[in-house]
């Protein structure tokens, strides 16, 4: 008899068949198409570990309950949640848990565990019991890349009492390779990344050192005066940090908060190196920053932070250090490094799909939390733990709720919406939401291919142009970052002959095709809608700078389980009812090439270009959105060191309180972010969907953060 595995679930109880209760049944979901990756094999037979997601409460307000404590103008401004209160507040109905237990034990079902986190029901059950409760027939299904064995059903039915109590049941209608994606689709990218060392978009183990943070040698030696800001137009230095966005040396008043350290997030082989920080800090900060100054590692499922090898940090990983250090010291800097080196050398690397196992890692509930038909980790996607692998995996459990969120989180990695499951997207954002009622703050970098990705010649894995469409021209927004729940940063430039010294805004967009192409991240999102708190900045910018595209207007729906919802976001827009012209009519057949009505980024932008940076013992310049996430992540929690030493909390989801007072950002007005063969969209005043709002100030920064409870 073959037991079917299931993670999470415990203990083994298996009554036989009875009859339920007469009721009428009703459809709860069906597959209408099946993925070419799986055959169909013989009937199911064994013991199948059921997991039914119950109906939660209040998702539908969660988005008005995180705009009730982050909008300047809220009572409840800064009252955020502890993770309990999120947990209980959407929770299901104790009569939807009820309602559903009772139903299973008519049926027969003993053995019936209730999850941590409340939100799923879970057994065990005999495939004929399992059959005759959801009054379906279950098959074997093989995958033909891995030769695993999935139990699935077509279509199942339950009680109509019971429907609206029910989220999905698993295993159910799902096949794990979503429909339309490739069999091992690696949409990694690695932000601020135009040629280098360190590999993205990953298909063969090969090919995982083809690219990094762009990287050249500079002519010169680093500058024999650190304090130079004659030479910003050529390479940024730390001072040229300070002097573009104000930001006073750190001279503190009061004890330095144990608590307020800032997250940076690594993987893929990106460990610090020592040597490499020593080197930095001896050329650029002397008088500030003593060598031997390190980031604390939080090693995630056997992740390993640094290297005790000299000389041999990762270019991501010095990048993201060196740029901040400067603006936070003395305060702390964390470092989340995510998995063993099993799987962060694995071709079908962790974040395929997203960034599950450190959100497991800093939240347990969302190990077990159950959305848009999405639980937990994805077994041959997301990794498995204990790792049996004999190089060096961690045989340990996976880790859920061990490490405490840092305030503020810079992630530097992302990919394409198109490449990305729309439920997997979803839940993800999701969860950024429940954090950012608990007061965290993420930052993502934007990218770095302009309205698009990198052609195919370029690493990319979205086709010759990095685009989508028949033609190859349809802009392809980035992932996560049109979530509406994080802050996205795109990336600035002082080009050449403009001075950070006396010069009103001497940066403009990011846009340097010397270094392979690279330019900063935007557009418009085919999953999300323009959110509230963006509404007016959006209409602001079409209103007056309407880009001179045609466009279209649709989004990809909500998944319900069926194989059209497991596509991706462009794959489900309806094409044929796509709106085309520069004005929203029909121009002769043209598909539109970018989104009207989602939601765009980025939200605001740092510099992002020619940084100075050691690395490999090596006096470099480097750069991409990769540099400028933790340059505005860095302001922020520098602006919350302030805050906590005043009894306040941290600043938590800042975007509603950037877009209600854009005055203290800096506003960009030049340059463009081309793509898909065409120009991209154009910074303008106010926001635009290459710049965001701006670069930080920090002085109005921080007094308006200071103002708020």
């Amino acid at each position: 008899m073959r037991l079917y595995f299931a993670a999470g679930l415990f203990g083994l109880a298996v009554a036989e068949p009875s009859a339920p209760a007469s009721t009428s049944r009703v459809l709860h979901e069906k597959r209408h198409s099946q993925p070419s990756r799986w055959i169909k094999q013989d009937r199911a037979q064994g013991i199948l570990p059921m997991r039914i997601g119950l109906t939660q409460t209040n998702l539908d307000n969660a988005h008005n309950h995180l705009m009730d404590l982050s909008h300047p103008d809220s009572p409840n401004y800064g009252k955020h949640w502890t993770s309990q209160q999120v947990i209980d507040a959407f929770r299901p109905s104790d009569d939807t848990v009820q309602t559903v237990q009772q139903w299973l034990e008519d049926s027969g079902i003993t053995g019936i565990t209730h999850s941590d986190n409340k939100a799923w029901l879970a057994f065990h059950a005999t495939v004929p019991q399992a059959e005759s409760l959801l009054h379906t027939e279950y098959f074997e299904y093989e995958d033909v890349h891995t030769g695993g064995i999935l139990p699935a059903c077509e279509q199942y039915h339950v009680p109509q009492h019971i429907q609206n109590h029910i989220d999905y049941i698993t295993p159910g209608i799902k096949l794990l390779s979503p429909e339309g994606v490739a069999p091992t689709p690696n949409h990694l990218t690695k932000r601020g990344n135009a040629e280098g060392e360190i590999g993205l978009h990953k298909t063969t183990k090969a090919a995982a050192r083809t690219r990094g943070p762009h990287v050249r040698i500079p002519t010169r030696a680093p500058p024999a005066n650190a304090s130079d800001l004659s030479i910003c137009d050529q390479i940024i230095t730390p001072a040229c940090i300070a002097a573009l966005y104000n930001i006073p040396s750190t001279n503190l008043t009061h004890p330095l908060n144990p608590s307020n350290s800032l997250g940076i997030f690594e993987s893929e082989l990106q460990f610090w190196d020592q040597e490499d920080l020593n080197l930095f800090f001896s050329n650029f900060t002397p008088s500030q920053i003593p060598n031997n100054t390190h980031p604390t590692s939080l090693n995630i499922n056997g992740g390993r932070a640094f290297t005790n090898y000299t000389n041999e940090g990762g270019v991501e990983s010095m990048l993201d250090l060196e740029i901040a250090y400067p603006i936070v010291y003395p305060q702390n800097i964390t470092v989340y490094n995510v998995d063993d080196i099993h799987y962060q050398t694995w071709p079908n690397n962790t974040y395929t799909w997203g960034f599950n196992t450190l959100l497991d890692a800093i939240d347990g509930s969302y190990c077990s939390f159950a959305a848009y038909n999405e639980t937990g980790n994805l077994a041959d996607w997301d990794p498995t733990y204990p790792d049996l692998s004999p190089f060096q995996g961690y045989n340990g459990t996976l880790q859920c709720g061990i490490f405490e969120p840092t305030n503020v989180i810079s992630i530097s990695y992302g990919g394409q919406e198109a490449d990305v499951p729309v439920a997997y997207q979803k839940r993800q954002c999701l969860e950024f939401l429940k954090l950012g009622l608990q007061g965290v703050s993420f930052l993502f970098a934007s990218g770095d291919a302009g309205v698009g990705n990198y052609p195919a010649s370029q690493g990319g894995i979205d086709g010759e142009t990095g685009c989508l469409g028949p033609k190859g021209d349809v802009f392809n927004p980035t992932w996560p970052n049109t979530c509406p729940y994080i802050t996205n940063v795109g990336g600035t430039k002082v080009y050449p002959n403009h001075s950070v010294i006396n010069e009103a805004q001497p940066e403009s967009a990011a846009n340097d095709p010397a270094a392979g192409g690279y330019s900063s991240g935007g557009g418009f999102s085919n999953i999300y809608p323009v959110p509230d708190y963006q509404a007016a900045a959006v209409a602001t910018y079409f209103a007056n700078f309407s880009p001179p595209f045609p466009y279209y207007c649709a989004l990809a729906p909500d998944t319900n389980g069926t194989a059209t919802g497991s596509g991706t976001p462009y794959d489900l827009l309806n094409i044929t009812a796509l709106q085309s012209g520069s004005q929203g009519k029909e121009n002769n057949g043209t598909l539109g090439v970018y989104n009207r009505v989602g939601r765009g980024v980025p939200d605001v932008s740092a510099n992002g270009d020619e940084i100075a940076t050691f690395v490999k013992g090596k006096y470099v310049v480097s750069g991409g959105t990769s540099a400028s996430t933790p340059i505005f992540a860095a302001v922020l929690n520098r602006i919350n060191e302030e805050r906590l030493s005043l009894g306040k909390g941290a600043v938590g989801f800042v975007n509603p309180v950037l877009y209600a007072r854009p005055e203290v950002l800096n506003d960009v007005v030049n340059g463009t972010n081309m793509g898909c063969g065409h120009e991209g969209f154009s910074a303008v005043k106010g926001w635009d969907p290459v710049t965001g709002l701006g670069t930080p100030n920090y002085p109005k920064m921080l007094e308006l953060f200071l103002s708020l409870p």
